[in-house]
């Protein structure tokens, strides 16, 4: 079994890959301030629920857009399996061509949900991550990718308002019962989500009128299952994506 790691802004997602079988998935709270020892104990006791000895895996690989915690992990994936885990980043392959300015800015996430796409369902394809921060990516139909757009995330959209506003209340994200809210709590929550999926909608027009040919999108995050069907655009939900990019990834790289 191979042990997927993805390290996000909020949450790190673990998956144990079976072959082309997600055996499990979990998560746990990004901690900057955490040891290696610290996630070292933590990794330890999430593997110990689905009855995985770390000592038995395969192989690891990890993506991350958190570096501070990155060493952390790698240190306690290494402590408790006995190898070191493969890292994506430069010089890896991913099977995915990188046309923006400087390759080596590309985001870690980015990339290995374009290779999960590649993989999945082909180019050209829009790809959009619904997590701590909106990003809305271009695969063109040479599958090469070309860039996109990063937006505030829908909860961060939701604390900035809040915080910086004196008379609007903290409220949970439920969909909207109509997009003219009568009601406070139902207008914050029509502006935040049906505007994310405005927003969305609006993009992938754009998108399309750039490259003048029509996207497939795909969608994946945290917030996608919330967002989705408020949008107008057909779309794929994957929440898997990213763990199978890191899939793809590793079989590129480990024989």
């Amino acid at each position: 079994m191979i042990l997927a790691i993805d390290i996000g802004n909020s949450n790190i997602v673990l998956g144990g890959l079976d072959g082309d079988r997600i055996a499990f998935q979990a998560r746990m709270a990004t901690d900057p301030v955490k040891t290696a020892d610290q996630y070292c104990a933590e990794l330890k006791s999430m593997l110990s629920l689905f009855d995985l000895d770390p000592r038995t895996l395969e192989g690891s690989i990890v993506s991350s857009v958190v570096p501070p915690v990155s060493n952390s992990i790698e240190d306690a994936v290494e402590r408790l399996s006995g190898h070191r885990p493969l890292i994506v980043g430069p010089g890896i392959r991913t099977g995915v061509k990188i046309a923006i300015d400087d390759p080596a800015q590309a985001g870690a996430d980015l990339v290995v949900a374009a290779a999960a796409v590649l993989a999945e369902y082909g180019a050209p394809a829009c790809v959009i991550d619904l997590g701590t921060a909106t990003t809305i990516t271009a695969l063109d139909r040479n599958g090469v990718f070309l860039g996109g757009t990063i937006h505030p995330g829908v909860r961060i959209s939701l604390r900035a308002l809040t915080s910086g506003t004196a008379q609007l209340p903290g409220i949970s994200l439920e969909a909207p019962r109509k997009v003219i809210g009568t009601n406070t709590v139902d207008s914050m929550r029509a502006g935040i989500l049906t505007g994310t999926a405005c927003m969305l909608d609006g993009m992938i027009d754009r998108f399309e009128q750039e490259l003048g040919y029509s996207l497939p999108v795909i969608a994946t995050g945290g917030l996608a299952k919330l967002v989705m069907p408020l949008c107008r655009r057909s779309m794929i939900l994957d929440q898997d994506l990213l763990l199978k990019g890191l899939r793809e990834i590793y079989r590129r790289n480990i024989k």
